[in-house]
């Protein structure tokens, strides 16, 4: 085992990880954070984006060796109960989540589009969202909220 440390969320964490182990595994087993989600293990359907240094990335094919000094942010570094991030908030007005395992890499990769592209078309949303699987059908509150967030960031 090695000793790195990570940044995540604004806080230095020190854990003791194989270098190969997938970041994953360090947010959800060493950090406890619940956040990103283990779907498919090969970076395709999106339940474990997490934004590095403002990136949307696949935490399960990313290893803990490849984050250095990067800044990590998850699902719980968006916003908190009291002060949601909007996304966060527009997601529960439009209750988009059926059983909530995709909703993490939604927001993530939501908030991403966002910072790149303010005032996304419906369009435009759903080629962002293209890699992320919603097995429950929740897709068009999923873009509903997407816009209302949008929406209120710039009012």
């Amino acid at each position: 085992m090695n000793q790195t440390t990570l940044n995540v969320n604004g806080v230095d964490h020190v854990i003791d990880a194989p270098r190969d182990s997938a970041l994953l595994y360090a947010l959800r087993d060493d950090l406890r954070l619940r956040g990103p989600k283990f779907g498919c293990g090969l970076g395709e359907c999106g339940a474990c984006t997490v934004h590095m240094d403002g990136t949307a990335i696949r935490s399960c094919t990313t290893p803990v060796s490849a984050v250095g000094k990067a800044r990590i942010v998850t699902l719980e570094g968006l916003g908190t109960p009291e002060n949601p991030h909007p996304l966060q908030a527009a997601f529960i007005a439009e209750q988009a989540a059926q059983c909530g395992y995709c909703i993490n890499g939604m927001i993530m990769q939501a908030a991403s589009l966002l910072k790149q592209n303010p005032r996304p078309d419906r369009e435009a949303i759903k080629k962002a969202l293209n890699g992320n699987l919603c097995r429950c059908g929740t897709h068009m509150r999923i873009v509903r909220a997407i816009e209302r967030a949008a929406g209120s960031m710039h009012e």
